[in-house]
């Protein structure tokens, strides 16, 4: 059975309505004080910054955003058979598992936004509920079981990945037979490196962005077209 690993960035989501962070219309370029809101120092330490992110998530497209023509594919492909599928992505959207690609088999790098994570006692619960708060009046909810900070349960700039999480990830990189970058300009690592080391591994390596990596002249293909087109072609035509 032939393993194909994708690794999929903000890219893979736009046509789903979610905008990218650093692209040339990011939500950071526009906003540069919108990266406090994913910095944990800032988060933890400002009650403003964590009552505009809590406005930001009361309005956020990510809640009702719905998986597109590329996520579909993935899924599919995962449904053929001889082919097995594993998704690491740099995204907390949550889009693959919507678009039915079990969870088991989507590394989340990044965390996922559809929940919230207490940073006292670890408590996780639906996003949603912690919004219906924000709704009802409380412009800094808290933890209901403790008191605690709540955050999304995503990985903010000045936390660590999970261990377990990485290890899995490389270990899948490793293994891949096929790897496919999608919708990343390979900027943040650990994530930037896996292509590489899934064509020291013997993989054939493909990248499909609409702007260049520094993987691309390694790369075995790169594909410059739309990605909501060009990756359920390519997935296609997978042998």
């Amino acid at each position: 059975m032939t393993l194909v690993t994708i690794l999929s960035g903000a890219g893979i989501s736009t046509d789903s309505g979610i905008p990218d962070y650093r692209g040339p219309d990011g939500v950071w370029v526009r906003d540069p004080e919108a990266e406090k809101m994913s910095t944990y120092d800032h988060y933890m330490n400002d009650p403003e910054v964590r009552r505009r992110a809590w406005q930001v998530r009361r309005t956020h497209i990510l809640l009702n955003a719905v998986p597109n023509a590329a996520h579909r594919a993935v899924a599919e492909l995962d449904r053929r058979s001889g082919v097995a599928v594993r998704v690491i992505t740099q995204n907390v959207d949550g889009l693959h598992q919507a678009a039915g690609l079990p969870e088991r088999k989507v590394i989340e790098l990044h965390g996922n936004a559809r929940s919230v994570t207490c940073t006292d006692c670890g408590a996780r619960t639906p996003m949603t509920g912690a919004v219906a708060r924000v709704e009802a009046g409380e412009a800094d909810p808290r933890c209901l079981e403790c008191g605690g900070v709540l955050k999304s349960s995503t990985v903010l700039f000045g936390e660590h990945l999970n261990d377990g999480v990485l290890a899995e990830a490389v270990a899948v990189t490793r293994a891949s037979e096929v790897f496919i970058v999608v919708g990343t300009t390979l900027q943040v690592h650990p994530a930037a490196a896996f292509p590489g080391l899934a064509a020291d591994n013997g993989a054939r390596t493909i990248v499909v962005n609409d702007r260049p990596t520094p993987f691309d002249d390694r790369a075995d293909q790169v594909i410059r077209e739309p990605i909501g087109s060009s990756l359920p072609a390519l997935l296609a035509s997978l042998s």
